[in-house]
C-alpha cells in the first residue's frame, strides 16, 4: 500500500479528500436513516469507517485523522449534538491510529484492520464516557460493545477489502 500511497501527491491527493469527506458524512447519514432494534443500543454498522479504512491504506495516517477528524465534526454539528462529537473523536481517534499500527505490522489484512478498528472505536467511546461520566460502571457494557465491534469490523471490512481491489 506504501507505493499507493506515494503515487497519490498533489492534487489527486487533494481530490481524494475531497471526495472522501463528503462520502463518509453521506453513509454517516444513510445509516442514521436505517432503524436497527439489537441490544446494543446507538450501535451501528459504521459504513462510514470503510472511508476511514480506505483513506488509512490510500492516503497514510495523516489524511485519515484530518479526514474522520473533519467527518466527525461536520457529521454532528449537522445530524448530532456536542457529546455525540466527543465520543465519535475519542473512538475515531483510538480506531485511526490502532488501525494504523496494525497495518505497519503487515501482520493484519485489510478485514483484520477493520475489525481491529471497530473493536477500538467502542474501546475508545467507552473510554470517553467513563471519564466524562466519572462513572466507570459505563464499562460493563464493553464486553458487548466489543462482540458488536468485532461483527460490524467485519462487514465494514469486506465492504473496504471489495472497494480497494476495484480502485
Amino acid at each position: 500500500m506504501e507505493n499507493k500511497q506515494k503515487q497519490l501527491t498533489g492534487s489527486r491527493r487533494l481530490a481524494m479528500r475531497g471526495v472522501m469527506i463528503p462520502l463518509a458524512m453521506i453513509l454517516s447519514y444513510v445509516e442514521s436513516l436505517i432503524p436497527f432494534s439489537f441490544a446494543v443500543p446507538g450501535a451501528k454498522i459504521g459504513l462510514a469507517n470503510t472511508v476511514t479504512v480506505l483513506a488509512l491504506l490510500r492516503l497514510g495516517l495523516a489524511d485519515a485523522l484530518l479526514i474522520g477528524t473533519i467527518r466527525v465534526i461536520l457529521t454532528s454539528i449537522l445530524f448530532g449534538n456536542a457529546v455525540m462529537m466527543v465520543y465519535s473523536l475519542a473512538g475515531a481517534f483510538f480506531s485511526i491510529l490502532i488501525m494504523s499500527l496494525c497495518s505497519r505490522s503487515k501482520k493484519f489484512g485489510i478485514i483484520g484492520i477493520s475489525i481491529a478498528g471497530a473493536v477500538s472505536h467502542n474501546l475508545g467511546q467507552c473510554l470517553a464516557a467513563a471519564v466524562l461520566m466519572q462513572n466507570q460502571n459505563i464499562m460493563w457494557y464493553l464486553p458487548l460493545l466489543l462482540l458488536y465491534g468485532v461483527i460490524s469490523g467485519l462487514v465494514t471490512g469486506i465492504i473496504s477489502s471489495g472497494v480497494i481491489e476495484r480502485i
